[in-house]
């Protein structure tokens, strides 16, 4: 499986970037082996030895590689006698897919790693199996897998799987990824129809744009992976002889569609926000258009008034001085707050 190479330019300052982000590299690196026995027991191996270890019908060997180089690649193939040509694949992508190398496979799916600011973020994931060997190799760190790691560090029936049952459990928990991804989803939506029901409403849109994102993102991560866990759940692709695996292939298959079925969903939730956003919006319109036409009616009553009084007859009442004056003013101002109860009496805004 190779990996990018790297451009040399000409320059101190870009031979010391290079020369730092490949020692950065190298320490952020890991190659961890864990020898699963039938006896439930774990044996933690070094890289180094894995070409003395030969694991028997009712144990597994499990390899992870993070951020590995090419060297460690070579030497892992190597050591577990995997076919030179799955090195050939490239690392970086982004496509789930799955390939037959005669008795070895190779699956590459994406996990949900994070949520980000433009919404969330996967990581892909290649799967090497063969006889009673796995090999995951990930540039991106994978909290499930360091979880797996950690929580089976010291006795575990890992073992007793196959190397495909072993591979459908890891694509089970990469499958999970999402589902937390969609539970995380939901909640968001919920902060944010709550925000849409309070006073806060105009600032929800850029909310609601990058869940919209977010949904579509996921959508759009985990749609391809059909191809992959149909093909797997397929008589034809049967690696080995143990009947289970044909079984955890086909779970497999239908958790995936549960996923797709919660995303569509997720999908929809966000179309109701907006619908809800929308009808919250037009609510608060017709609010401000009756506000806008009760005072246009009360000032234009008002205007009237004063325009009778300010025509050039002489009545008796342009005779009254001050006194008619704000008698008039106050008759008006009477007038208006009694409009303004008796609208907020009838609830008119």
């Amino acid at each position: 499986m190779s990996l990018p190479h790297e451009v040399s330019t000409s320059g101190e300052g870009t031979a010391d970037a290079g020369s730092e982000r490949r020692t950065r590299r190298a320490e952020d690196a890991c190659c961890r082996a864990r020898l699963f026995l039938p006896d439930a027991s774990v044996r933690e191996l070094d890289c180094a030895e894995l070409g003395s270890v030969c694991p028997d019908e009712d144990a597994l060997l499990w390899v992870d590689l993070v951020r590995a180089d090419a060297d460690t690649m070579r030497s892992v193939w190597s050591g577990c006698g995997l076919p030179e040509e799955m090195l050939d694949q490239p690392a970086d992508d982004p496509a789930p897919r799955l390939e037959r190398f005669g008795s070895h496979f190779l699956v590459r799916a994406i996990a949900v790693v994070d949520e980000g600011p433009d919404g969330v973020r996967g990581a892909p994931l290649t799967l090497v199996a063969g006889d009673n060997i796995v090999v995951s190799v990930h540039e991106r760190d994978i909290e499930f897998i360091d979880e797996l790691m950690d929580r089976e560090a010291v006795a575990s029936y890992i073992g007793r799987l196959g190397s495909d049952s072993f591979v459908a459990a890891l694509l089970d928990w990469q499958l999970s990824t999402y589902f937390n991804a969609v539970s995380t989803f939901e909640a968001s939506v919920d902060a944010l129809e709550q925000a849409i029901l309070s006073e806060r409403a105009d600032r929800c849109l850029p909310e609601l744009r990058r869940l919209r994102q977010a949904a579509a993102r996921l959508r759009r991560m985990l749609a391809p992976h059909r191809a992959v866990f149909g093909a797997l759940s397929r008589p034809d692709f049967r690696h080995d002889d143990r009947p289970e695996s044909e079984r955890h292939f086909e779970a497999l298959d239908t958790r995936f569609e549960r996923a797709m079925d919660m995303i569509e969903n997720a999908r929809t939730l966000v179309v109701g926000s907006f619908e809800l956003f929308s009808s919250q919006t037009a609510l608060r319109t017709d609010r401000s258009m009756r506000v806008l036409t009760f005072v246009t009616v009360i000032t234009g009553v008002l205007a009237t008034v004063a325009g009778v009084l300010g025509m050039n007859f002489k009545a008796g009442l342009f005779e009254s001085g001050n006194a008619g004056f704000l008698l008039v003013v106050g008759g008006m101002l009477v007038f208006g707050g009694g409009s303004v109860a008796l609208a907020r009496a009838r609830g008119w805004f």
